[in-house]
């Protein structure tokens, strides 16, 4: 079983700044994508960021410049800067990680349950 363990959410003001964490635990393959969707009240899940095993990333044009993505292979962890945050920044973040696993070579997403960002107007 996957799990994925998201902390660092929490309550700014206008262009303060957290650190998203998450922290897979279980049976991880290489090759796999990880990266962070939010989603809303009244809209639709949205990507955020992803990065693949290689360290090649994917942002939202409404976060590119102000966020950036991260990883560390060894601990099986993604990491989420956000800086300059704004009041349309806030949303329940959600971990993912997307993989390939054996033997079927299925493609399955595994998600957290989502830590909350809350940017006061």
């Amino acid at each position: 079983q996957v799990q994925l363990a998201e902390s660092g959410g929490g309550l700014v003001q206008p262009g303060g700044s957290l650190r998203l964490s998450c922290v897979a635990s279980g049976s991880i393959f290489s090759g796999n994508r990880m990266g962070w969707y939010r989603q809303a009240p009244g809209k639709q899940r949205e990507l955020v960021a992803t990065i693949s095993f290689e360290g090649n990333t994917d942002y939202a044009d409404s976060v590119k410049g102000r966020f950036t993505i991260s990883r560390d292979i060894v601990q099986l962890a993604v990491y989420l800067q956000m800086n300059n945050l704004r009041t349309e920044d806030t949303a329940l973040y959600y971990c993912n990680l997307n993989q390939v696993t054996p033997p079927l070579r299925e493609r399955t997403d595994v998600w957290g349950q989502g830590t909350q960002v809350t940017v006061l107007s």
